[in-house]
């Protein structure tokens, strides 16, 4: 589905919105006519990525108004697709709970925070919101914080949010440290529909 070039950065685009986007904007947004969007937007409805909706683009109302135009949003469920067939979901649910059976959530902070270290010092990327979109948070900005659309660890976190998101914490710690990066902090922000963590300078008169 998302082998077709123009579809995977319409899909893209889309995603890192977070809002509903029109026809238009889409097409303005990677360099393609606006029907081709619109064919390509419509086949990522239909195989579930994303969903559809008709509103007013703008404030008007009433006669003259214009018809409500279709918009697209990113699509609610995760999909996975795995040939030959894995399970790896069933097994990382099966390691959570058993972390938290032993009590073992500092030690799985402590790992977490290597790994998010490891995985900066393997990149090829040299900065933090493209390591952070490399490892699929989808970070954005706003008012002064780097913000992560995506949770990675979604199904996990629903089941054992207290363990899931203390270790994804401590692994965007690992990644700043990595990265060598000391003028950002990492601290737990939680959003409806987002990531846990986000990103904040430090006070440079701490």
């Amino acid at each position: 589905m998302l082998a077709d070039p123009v579809r995977r950065e319409l899909y893209r685009f889309v995603a890192a919105q977070g809002r509903d986007v029109g026809r238009n904007e889409a097409a303005e947004a990677i360099g393609v006519q606006r029907t081709l969007a619109a064919f390509h937007l419509d086949k990522l409805v239909e195989a579930g990525l994303l969903e559809a909706d008709f509103r007013r683009l703008n404030d008007r109302t009433g006669p003259g108004s214009g018809r409500p135009a279709k918009v697209y949003r990113r699509g609610g469920p995760e999909r996975m697709v795995s040939l030959p067939p894995r399970d790896y979901r069933t097994l990382a649910l099966v390691l959570a709970e058993v972390v938290d059976q032993l009590d073992g959530d500092e030690q799985a902070e402590k790992a977490a925070r290597r790994t998010g270290e490891r995985l900066a010092a393997a990149s090829h990327e040299t900065g933090l919101t493209d390591v952070l979109v490399e490892r699929g948070y989808e970070p954005y900005e706003e008012e002064g914080r780097i913000r992560l659309r995506n949770c990675p660890f979604h199904v996990l976190a629903e089941t054992h949010p207290v363990l899931v998101c203390s270790m994804n914490l401590a692994m965007c710690e690992g990644m700043l440290r990595g990265l060598g990066e000391d003028r950002i902090a990492a601290a737990l922000d939680p959003r409806p529909g987002e990531c846990c963590v986000a990103f904040i300078a430090k006070d440079v008169s701490e």
